[in-house]
């Protein structure tokens, strides 16, 4: 499960080294709201392991998706993480079983500090296929030490990292679009990186405008609280003070990849 992320990457290359390229896939799910320097980043990993990348894209983007199903993603529900990245998932599995005669096993780079969202991954894999599919952990299951994937990467493979981490980003989906990223993490979106804060802005103001709802991808005091009015606040008092706003969001399937 190839996300673009270092631990992913990391976990590509040592699982390839362990089973030989003959008997792994680097699996990508793409959104097609990525950043362009994920997928640099994506293609330097897979040429230095020596594994082309087996991309799925369902053709939508979010914003497409949220239309169809005329709900707007938010930190409780992205019905685009089930749709891009999910469905397609399950239907490249089922495709390895039917139609290859091949077994699949889910490697994933979750690190100790998420053994919560190995458990809800390990649930997912063994309830939704047709059969159960096994999932591995292995920066959990297997290295003792707390590997810096980031530095390997950078310093031992001489690849640069995506450049969504320089700019602060715990991750880097869809370009910082992430419906389920949160008030702080849309503050610091809007702080390093506006044209695409406003991007987003535009989006959830045309969704609300053509379904006449009052919806928003944010809540605050469990209302919706749109990405205009949330701008509006940070001009206003500025942006620093809600860069560490918390708030309950839940990270997707996106997050886990």
């Amino acid at each position: 499960m190839f996300s673009g992320g270092a631990a992913s990457a990391y976990v590509a290359y040592y699982i390839v080294q362990k089973y030989g390229k003959e008997n792994c896939v680097l699996f990508f799910t793409d959104t097609l709201w990525e950043d362009i320097d994920n997928y640099r980043f994506m293609e330097e990993v897979a040429e230095y392991i020596g594994l082309d990348i087996t991309y799925r894209t369902d053709g939508r983007t979010p914003e497409e998706v949220f239309y169809d199903v005329r709900f707007l993603g938010n930190s409780r529900m992205a019905k685009c993480s089930e749709e891009l990245k999910v469905r397609q998932t399950l239907i490249y599995l089922e495709e390895l079983r039917d139609i290859h005669n091949l077994e699949p096993i889910l490697y994933f780079g979750i690190g100790p500090h998420e053994q919560h969202r190995a458990v809800n991954l390990q649930n997912f894999y063994e309830h939704n296929p047709i059969e159960p599919i096994a999932t591995r952990f292995p920066m959990i299951e297997t290295f003792k030490e707390d590997l810096d994937t980031k530095k390997i990467i950078r310093d031992e493979w001489k690849i640069a990292l995506p450049r969504m981490y320089g700019l602060g980003f715990s991750h880097a989906n869809c370009a910082g679009r992430c419906v389920r990223g949160g008030l702080g993490h849309y503050a610091l979106l809007y702080k390093v990186w506006p044209d695409q804060y406003l991007e987003q802005e535009a989006m959830e103001e045309r969704f609300r405008e053509k379904f006449n709802k009052d919806v928003s991808i944010l809540k605050r005091n469990s209302k919706a609280f749109t990405l205009r009015e949330y701008r509006e606040l940070m001009d206003l008092h500025g942006i620093e003070k809600y860069l560490s706003e918390k708030d309950d969001s839940i990270p997707c399937i996106c997050s886990y990849s």
